[in-house]
């Protein structure tokens, strides 16, 4: 079978891509039921741009998502499982100060790195070198004023998974709705965000009444460069109807980053969440905190050195991941060790078959080819 990709040009304003990224995982993690694991995805894309003049575009992207894993247990046994499903499917039209998006795709924003608040619609672990996130079914709108200001209007529909922070997944046949407000600041920006969506709320309340719970959330985030990088971002979440102690949730982090004059750049990277639950109003009848750090450091051109660490003052239990990664020719070689309490910050997808799947110590190689 001989496979052709690459890119085709139509013309100077009209261009075919095609492209892919081939990944292959092994894990083995001695202290859980499912010791060993091994996981092969393939991500095709296909990416049509078409540039009419210099004020207009057309973009369209379909992606997928096929995947395989094996799962080998401590019984000795075995067993596999695999799908294949539209990864993204979405196209934007853009002018000189504005752009249009529909289908599935990619909504990220906020200031903070790593414990994120605002990770309303996707499920990115930072721990994984390849962001894997669904995407969700939406029309995206911004606007672009001259002053670098911008806002954002969206809708969704059709998505029911919990994503990021949340408790609950939405109500699949409601629509959801919101926006985004960003204004430059000397040395930064602010910005504020609003969604509205119907929460499904019967898994964790245990009470089939509760499966369409209207649910407001409000947004504000800030950064600014003043040498070390400050930044903060907030959420308050609250659902219309009492449904317990999970009725309003509030979500805050303060983080900094700064690089050092080490070598080649040691770069680190702080954050503090905090999040609290009240049935009344806003307030913490019951509160979490955690501290994550983030250290990268690049060795030479092709090497880089990755550690990331949380801390859960509640619990008092602590994780840490080390990721080696090395450039070859054609392929990326990630190496990593870990350690995942069993009660521990949720950080990511877990469809993505990545760490949160695993408790205990682990070790982790992964190769990766795009084209």
């Amino acid at each position: 079978m001989v496979i052709l990709f690459g890119s085709l040009s139509l013309d100077a304003q009209r261009t075919f891509n095609f492209d892919g990224q081939l990944s292959g995982v092994a894990n083995y993690s001695p202290d859980n039921t499912i010791r060993g694991l091994l996981n092969g995805r393939y991500l095709p894309e296909l990416n049509y741009d078409w540039k009419p003049d210099s004020a207009y575009s057309w973009y369209f992207e379909a992606s997928a998502n096929m995947y395989g894993s094996a799962y080998f247990y401590t019984s000795d046994s075995a067993s596999i499982e695999g799908d294949v499903r539209a990864y993204r499917i979405w196209t934007r039209f853009s002018g000189k100060q504005y752009e249009v998006r529909l289908g599935l795709q990619k909504i990220d924003f906020g200031s903070a790195m790593v414990l994120r608040p605002l990770q309303w619609f996707n499920e990115i672990d930072p721990r994984d070198p390849l962001a894997i996130t669904d995407g969700v079914n939406a029309v995206l709108v911004k606007y672009y004023f001259l002053n670098n200001a911008n806002v954002w209007f969206w809708a969704l529909y059709g998505n029911q998974d919990p994503r990021g922070f949340d408790l609950a997944g939405s109500h699949k046949n409601a629509p959801e709705f919101g926006g985004r407000f960003q204004y430059p600041i000397p040395k930064g920006e602010l910005a504020l965000s609003y969604h509205h969506r119907t929460a499904d709320a019967t898994e964790i309340t245990d009470n089939p009444g509760f499966e369409q719970v209207p649910e407001n959330r409000i947004g504000l985030d800030g950064k600014w460069d003043l040498g070390v990088g400050l930044w903060f971002e907030g959420a308050y979440i609250k659902k219309q109807k009492n449904i317990g102690l999970f009725t309003h949730q509030v979500l805050a982090t303060l983080g900094m980053d700064y690089t050092f004059g080490v070598g080649s750049g040691l770069n680190v990277v702080a954050e503090h969440l905090m999040i609290g639950y009240d049935q009344t109003g806003i307030g913490f009848a019951a509160n979490y905190n955690t501290t994550a750090l983030n250290i990268s450091y690049p060795i030479g051109f092709f090497d880089n050195l990755n550690m990331f660490t949380t801390y859960s003052w509640e619990a008092e239990t602590a994780s840490f991941f080390l990721n080696y990664q090395h450039d070859f020719r054609r392929v990326t070689g990630f190496f990593m060790v870990y350690y995942t309490p069993t009660t521990t910050l949720d950080l990511g997808n877990e469809g993505s078959d990545f760490v949160n799947s695993f408790t205990g110590p682990g070790l982790r190689v992964m190769l990766v080819f795009n084209h």
